[in-house]
């Protein structure tokens, strides 16, 4: 199957495929009407590459160094929580995925595997979390993740109160799962799915529990007290990332800034990095495409490493990105879908995928190392038409 797959995109319509409705609905949807998720991707179209030509390109190397790393790609996996309801042990398997191509990958503080047992098998991974707004219940979970062994946190803090559920409702989705008669047909009529994830992950492992939430161990997908474990997001602050910035003796970074100005607090606030993220389109929609904002942000924090997420599809997005001041970028659905698909080899397929078509593209470009471009060789499509 894998050898019909040619790009991150083909992998999509075959996870819909394997999937029941209501888990394919939690990957793929956006917010309200998905606009913020169209403008994501149409925000690429926006930017156009520059080409050089007969600058020697034999030599060529996509190699990056964050936070004192050296990586052997520019990009990474994005957090998705309840990996591990589509693929089988799916957060070991795409940190075990990124630590095999020697890429940086997030762990989802909404997964369904101790963070434990992910530091244990690729012992890189970066974690993240949705920190609650107390300070007692962020050390504690702060003192867990230091412990497990995580060297970089990523804070997410652009969902303080969870989205709006329409989108899931419609096919079928909710948080908790509540079984119903469609969720039991969708189940029964994607049997490579209930029988290599689901029922696998209740035999081996028992029901599957929201794992790293909290210090604690958090309530079963299936649990009503789910909704209740989720809330207390919106008294979260700059003063809890102050807090968590004298907690945390690893790198600090920061995901959801859209804005330059938020870029500047966080600095100020002691963070080491920032990704400019609009949660994939998942969050309020109509906001801005991240790529719009990007150059903004780095100018205004040239200090920080500045990474970026939402809408990454190609290699030439990558370098669109990478050109305008990102130091690294990071996918989520794509990988997400591959690891549905084709398991460990989907995602190993899905990241040499994308690392052909960048080494492919900066041969195109004109370009050997990474730390060639700049905005010389991308411009805005405005920038190019006539003005009367």
């Amino acid at each position: 199957m894998l050898k019909h797959i040619y790009s991150l995109n083909d992998f999509e319509p075959l996870a819909r495929k394997k999937l029941p409705r209501q888990l394919f609905s939690y990957i793929c949807n956006g917010a309200d009407d998905e606009v913020s998720m169209a403008n994501n991707r149409a925000a690429f179209n926006d930017y156009v590459l520059m080409p050089r030509m007969l600058a020697g390109v034999s030599q060529r190397a996509q190699k990056i160094k964050i936070f004192g790393q050296t990586f052997d790609s520019p990009f990474g996996i994005s957090p998705v929580g309840l990996s591990a309801m589509w693929a089988y042990r799916g957060d070991i398997l795409l940190a075990s995925a990124a630590a095999r191509a020697n890429i940086p990958a997030i762990m989802s503080g909404a997964s369904l595997i101790p963070m434990e047992d992910v530091a244990r098998t690729a012992p890189e991974t970066w974690f993240q979390a949705y920190m609650p707004g107390d300070a007692t219940r962020v050390e504690a979970l702060i003192q867990r993740i230091s412990d497990a062994g995580f060297k970089t946190l990523v804070l997410t803090v652009d969902l303080p109160v969870s989205v709006n559920p329409e989108n899931y409702q419609r096919n079928g989705f909710s948080s908790p799962l509540r079984p119903t008669a469609r969720l039991a047909w969708e189940g029964i009529s994607h049997p490579r799915w209930l029988l290599g994830t689901f029922a696998r992950t209740l035999l081996r492992h028992g029901m599957p529990h929201f794992e790293n939430w909290r210090a604690e161990r958090g309530a079963p997908v299936l649990s009503a007290k789910l909704d209740r474990d989720m809330q207390a997001r919106d008294h979260f602050d700059w003063s809890h990332v102050r807090q968590i910035r004298d907690a945390w003796k690893g790198n600090l970074v920061v995901k959801g800034l859209v804005r330059w100005q938020d870029a500047v607090l966080a600095r100020d606030a002691g963070v080491d990095g920032i990704i400019v993220s609009n949660h994939g389109g998942r969050q309020v929609d109509g906001a801005v495409a991240p790529l719009l904002v990007l150059p903004e942000i780095v100018k205004a924090v040239p200090d920080l490493v500045v990474m970026m997420d939402s809408g990454i599809r190609r290699g030439s997005d990558v370098l669109k990105a990478l050109s305008l001041g990102a130091k690294c970028v990071f996918a989520g659905r794509p990988f997400n879908y591959a690891a549905t698909v084709g398991g460990p080899a989907g995602a190993d397929h899905a990241i040499k995928i994308l690392q052909t078509e960048i080494h492919r593209n900066m041969a195109l470009l004109g370009i050997n190392r990474l730390e060639e471009l700049d905005d010389s060789l991308v411009r805005h499509v405005s920038s190019l038409r006539p003005t009367h």
